[in-house]
């Protein structure tokens, strides 16, 4: 995969007027695209770009689907739902992928994304559990500890989820005695995700389109913190958040998390990027350029860039792209 250069962007209702033409000035090469406008995808494209839809997957905040499906969506080890009681933010409303119709509902959302003749490809995100553990720079925002695990934050303890374990292992999850510590009950949940993955990718891949997901910053990581196995994956390509400030690390660190990211992995990976992060100019330069040495095939931006940053992406894209 050659080098490509992306940025996360919302539908809004608003024109899109020449915002695509400036990014693509830049050298960005694809938009990923929160929701489905065809005025935005049809400026997209016209601008010389890729455009991808990007999908929220398991974190599923719909109040006609929550009123219909209550059943469907996850619940903690302390017997919270997601339904009327979701953990750290009102959006954080979660279906379960042990139950077959909330995958066969994904899966056609991707689907019906997949089949528009003006989009490339279908983004994932939210495609995880709710975190078990956050980011440890906001411990404090939430006044939570969470070197260990909590019960209000693990999840699924579903009904469908717990029937689904006992019918594999003969054991009921919310009676082992260290839940985060038994190898079963967690590869359980991170092959609910693969599999979810896999199915939606052949979706999408049938209407030859491309599949990537908005992912934690490393597999190990991701593992941790959301159940997510993303090395395992069958994408095209993926863009791991590698939000530095998030963790309290360094622009180095944004180089060492490609590299775990490449050596797991065996499809491409694109660098997230989370603007707020980068408090000057030189900061973004060594973002990028701790990125571009590690081996990233790639960055994707999140949030918007002043004058002065787009300056140093469009010098950085432009040194990567003559180096490959």
């Amino acid at each position: 995969m050659k080098p490509s250069f992306w940025v996360w962007t919302g539908a809004d209702p608003a024109e899109p007027g020449d915002k695509y033409e400036k990014l693509a000035a830049l050298g960005v090469t694809g938009v990923f695209l929160g929701g489905v406008n065809a005025a935005h995808l049809k400026a997209i494209r016209e601008a010389g770009l890729s455009p991808h839809v990007w999908m929220w997957t398991t974190n599923q905040r719909d109040a006609k689907l929550m009123a219909e499906h209550p059943e469907w969506y996850m619940v903690a080890r302390s017997g919270e739902s997601c339904v009327d009681q979701p953990p750290y933010v009102d959006y954080y409303r979660w279906v379960s992928p042990h139950i077959p119709e909330v995958v066969e509902h994904i899966c056609g959302k991707a689907e019906e994304i997949a089949l528009r003749d003006d989009v490339d490809g279908v983004h994932l995100d939210y495609v995880r559990y709710p975190d078990v553990i956050l980011p440890t720079a906001l411990w404090d925002t939430y006044k939570l500890d969470q070197t260990e695990e909590l019960p209000r934050y693990d999840f699924d303890y579903s009904e469908a989820a717990r029937e689904a374990f006992r019918a594999r292992y003969g054991d009921d999850p919310l009676k082992l005695e260290r839940p985060d510590l038994d190898s079963r009950w967690l590869h359980f949940r991170y092959d609910a995700i693969t599999a979810l993955v896999t199915k939606v990718t052949e979706r999408v891949h049938q209407a030859r389109k491309q599949v990537s997901a908005a992912v934690f910053p490393t597999p190990s990581m991701a593992r941790k913190i959301c159940r997510q196995d993303w090395d395992k994956w069958p994408l095209d390509f993926v863009t791991p958040m590698i939000y530095h400030s998030f963790y309290n690390e360094d622009t180095e660190w944004i180089g060492n998390c490609v590299r775990e990211g490449i050596q797991a992995a065996r499809f491409p990976v694109v660098a997230g990027l989370y603007m707020p992060a980068f408090k000057s100019p030189e900061e973004f330069q060594a973002g990028l350029r701790a990125a571009r040495h590690r081996g990233a095939s790639g960055v994707s931006i999140f949030d918007g860039m002043s004058e002065p940053m787009q300056a140093v992406l469009k010098e950085e894209i432009a040194r990567w792209s003559d180096e490959s």
